[in-house]
C-alpha cells in the first residue's frame, strides 16, 4: 500500500508539472502569435540615405520620425468651400451621413446575427461608431474640418495552435491606402490561403520589399501562391508584424485570381480606424468639400494672396492648393496654374468646376520653361531695377493683353469650341502643330471625343514674361517623403535625393525671374529631406541678395535645420544659418499636430537692382 500511494503521488505531481507546462506553452504561443499578428512595421532604407537622415535629426528624432511615417494621421482634414457653404452646414451633413450610416449598419448587423451561416463573422465595432468632427481652432482657419479617427488598435485574430486563420496578402500600395481607410480590391491582392470561399474571415497582411543580391529589393512574392500560415511559409517570417486587420471576402479565391477587377475583402476591423469618405464624396457634398492634408492648406495661407492679385501656381497639379489660393482671393483676381502634364491639366480644370471657381486660369507647361523667351515680348532681366520695370509697364499690358487673348482661347477650347483661334494666339506661346491641325478638322468633322467631352484640352503656353506676378507658389516635385502612411523607403539613394534638389534649385530660378519686386515666393515640399528644404532656402538666399525670409501666419510648424552636412564622398551641404530657423516651417510628422512631413519657405522679394551674389 505504500508503494502504491508513493507511486499515485508521483504520478500526480508529474501530471500537474505536465498541466503547468502545456499552460506555460499554451501562454508563450499566445504571446508568440499576439506579437506576429500585430501592426510593428520597422520603415527600412537605403544604408547611406538612413546614415545622412540620422546625422541630421539625431538617431533618436529620427527613429520616431520613421515610427511615425508608417502611420497614418488619426483624423481626415477637409477644407470647406467658402464659395459655396459654411463650415457649420457642413459639419452638419458630415453628422447626418454618420447617423445615416449608424443606422444602416445596425440594420445589418442584426441581419447577419440573424444569419446562420455568417454568425460566426466578426463585425467591426467602428461601423457603428460616430467619429467627432471638430472645426480647427487655428486663427484664421475656421474653414477646416477634423474628423477624428483612432489607433493604432489591437485586433483578435482567430488563431490556434497549427490552425492559423486564413490570410491574405496585399501590395504595400493597397496596404498604405487600406490603413487610410479603403477597402481591399482584387488588383492589390497578392496571395491567399487555400480554400478561401467568399464570406470567409481573413487576416489581411502586407508585403513589403526585401533585401536581395546587388543592394536591391524586390517583394518576392508570386501573384497568387497558396499560403499555410505555417512556418513552413517562404514569407512566413517577412510578415511578422505587418498584419492591418481583417475582413470578409467577397468572393473566393479562384474569383480572386481571375478578376482583374472589384472588392476583393471588406474590411471589418482595422489597426487604424479612420472616417471614409467614399460616401461623402457622393452628391451630399459634392463641390463643398475639398480633403487636403493640413501643411497644404497653411501653405495657401502663408502665401497670402489678396483680391484682384495675379498669383502663379508653378507645379500645381492636382489643384489642391490652387484651388485653395483662388478661395482665399474670393475667387476675385487671376490665379495661373501650370502643368507640364496635359491630364494633370484637365484634373486642375475638373477640380475648379467642382468647387465653382472661375479665377483660375490653366496652361500646359514645363516650369522650368515658365519664363518666356520669346523676343516679341521685351524680358525683363534678373537684376534689373524697379524703376526699370516700371517704365516697361506698357510692354507689360501689351502681355497682359495677349494673354487675355490667350485665356479667350482657353476658354473657347474647353467649351468645345472648333475655332483654331488666330495669330496673336500664336505670339504668347499658344500654337498649333500640323498634327493638332488634322485632329482639329478631324474633331469638326466627327465631333468630340472623351477628352474634350470632360473639360477639353489643356491650352499650350510657351512662358510668361518675367517680373508679372504678384506672387509665386513653388509646391516643388519632390522625393514625397513625409507623406504617410509608408511602409517602404529603400527606393530612394543618396544621388537621387541630391538630383531633387538640384532641379528645385532650378525651378527657384524661375520663380525668381517670373515674381515683380516687392512681390512674394512660397516654396513648399512634402519631404523631410533636409536637401530639398533647408539647402533650398540657402540656396535661394545665397544666390539672391534681393530675397529675404519672411515671417509666416499662421505657425504651427517647427524650425528648420541649422548647420551643415558633408559626406564620406566629400559632397557638401549647407542648410540655415542661426537666426533664420524660426522663419521657415518644418512639420514633424511624430509631432504633435500628426500632419505628415512638410517644408514651407516664405520669401519677400526687395528690388532686383541689387542682382544676383555670384
Amino acid at each position: 500500500m505504500k508503494g502504491t500511494r508513493v507511486l499515485l503521488k508521483s504520478i500526480n505531481r508529474n501530471r500537474s508539472f505536465s498541466s503547468r507546462t502545456t499552460h506555460s506553452q499554451s501562454q508563450i504561443l499566445q504571446m508568440d502569435q499576439s506579437e506576429r499578428y500585430s501592426y510593428n512595421p520597422t520603415l527600412r532604407w537605403n544604408p547611406q540615405v538612413e546614415e545622412y537622415f540620422s546625422k541630421a535629426y539625431g538617431a533618436e528624432a529620427f527613429s520616431r520620425i520613421c515610427k511615425a511615417l508608417t502611420r497614418p494621421s488619426c483624423y481626415s482634414c477637409i477644407r470647406v468651400n467658402t464659395q459655396r457653404t459654411t463650415t457649420e452646414a457642413v459639419i452638419e451633413k458630415i453628422l447626418e451621413i454618420q447617423r445615416e450610416k449608424r443606422l444602416h449598419d445596425t440594420v445589418n448587423n442584426q441581419h447577419m446575427n440573424n444569419d446562420a451561416e455568417v454568425e460566426t463573422l466578426s463585425v467591426d465595432s467602428s461601423r457603428s461608431e460616430t467619429s467627432p468632427v471638430l472645426k480647427c481652432q487655428i486663427p484664421g482657419l475656421d474653414y477646416v474640418v477634423f474628423v477624428k479617427g483612432s489607433g493604432p488598435h489591437d485586433i483578435q485574430y482567430d488563431y490556434h495552435q497549427d490552425t492559423p486563420p486564413k490570410e491574405i496578402i496585399v501590395s504595400r500600395k493597397c496596404a498604405e491606402a487600406v490603413l487610410r481607410g479603403a477597402q481591399v480590391y482584387v488588383p492589390g491582392i497578392l496571395a491567399c490561403s487555400a480554400h478561401v470561399e467568399k464570406g470567409d474571415v481573413v487576416a489581411v497582411s502586407v508585403g513589403v520589399e526585401q533585401p536581395i543580391r546587388d543592394n536591391g529589393w524586390a517583394i518576392g512574392i508570386t501573384r497568387g501562391i497558396v499560403l499555410q500560415g505555417l512556418k513552413t511559409d517562404p514569407q512566413y517570417l517577412e510578415r511578422d508584424g505587418l498584419y492591418i486587420g481583417q475582413g470578409i471576402t467577397t468572393m473566393s479565391r479562384a474569383g480572386i485570381f481571375r478578376g482583374l477587377s472589384g472588392l476583393g475583402v471588406d474590411m471589418t476591423d482595422r489597426v487604424f480606424k479612420l472616417a471614409s469618405f467614399n460616401d461623402i464624396t457622393t452628391d451630399v457634398l459634392k463641390g463643398d468639400i475639398f480633403l487636403q492634408n493640413l501643411p497644404s492648406i497653411i501653405t495657401a495661407h502663408v502665401l497670402d494672396p489678396k483680391e484682384g492679385e495675379r498669383i502663379l501656381d508653378m507645379c500645381a497639379a492636382p489643384g489642391g492648393k490652387t484651388t485653395a489660393i483662388a478661395s482665399l482671393m474670393k475667387d476675385k483676381g487671376e490665379v495661373i496654374a501650370v502643368d507640364r502634364s496635359h491630364n494633370k491639366v484637365l484634373e486642375i480644370n475638373n477640380l475648379a468646376a467642382e468647387l465653382g471657381l472661375h479665377s483660375i486660369k490653366t496652361y500646359k507647361l514645363d516650369a522650368l520653361k515658365a519664363v518666356s523667351e520669346s523676343n516679341l515680348i521685351s524680358e525683363v532681366k534678373v537684376g534689373q531695377s524697379q524703376s526699370e520695370s516700371e517704365s516697361q509697364g506698357g510692354q507689360e499690358e501689351e502681355f497682359i493683353k495677349s494673354l487675355s487673348i490667350l485665356d479667350k482661347v482657353n476658354d473657347n477650347d474647353n467649351n468645345n469650341n472648333n475655332n483654331t483661334g488666330d495669330d496673336e494666339g500664336v505670339k504668347v506661346g499658344c500654337y498649333k502643330s500640323k498634327a493638332e491641325e488634322r485632329k482639329e478638322k478631324r474633331r469638326m468633322k466627327n465631333g468630340p471625343g472623351r477628352n474634350q467631352a470632360t473639360g477639353g484640352r489643356g491650352t499650350k503656353c510657351e512662358g510668361f514674361s518675367p517680373n508679372t506676378f504678384d506672387r509665386v507658389l513653388l509646391d516643388a516635385p519632390c522625393s514625397a517623403l513625409g507623406l504617410r502612411p509608408r511602409l517602404f523607403s529603400g527606393e530612394n539613394t543618396v544621388d537621387s535625393l541630391r538630383k531633387n534638389g538640384k532641379y528645385q534649385k532650378r525651378l527657384f530660378d524661375q520663380a525668381v525671374q517670373l515674381v515683380r519686386p516687392g512681390g512674394v515666393i512660397v516654396y513648399s515640399t512634402c519631404t523631410i529631406n533636409p536637401g530639398e528644404n533647408e539647402a533650398v532656402v540657402r540656396y535661394a538666399l545665397d544666390t539672391y541678395k534681393f530675397l529675404s525670409l519672411a515671417h509666416q501666419d499662421p505657425r504651427i510648424g517647427g524650425p528648420g535645420l541649422v548647420g551643415h552636412y558633408e559626406s564620406p564622398d566629400g559632397y557638401s551641404e549647407e542648410w540655415l544659418r542661426p537666426g533664420e530657423e524660426d522663419l521657415v516651417q518644418r512639420f514633424d510628422p511624430s509631432g504633435p499636430h500628426d500632419t505628415i512631413g512638410f517644408f514651407i519657405a516664405k520669401f519677400n522679394v526687395g528690388p532686383k537692382d541689387c542682382g544676383l551674389n555670384l
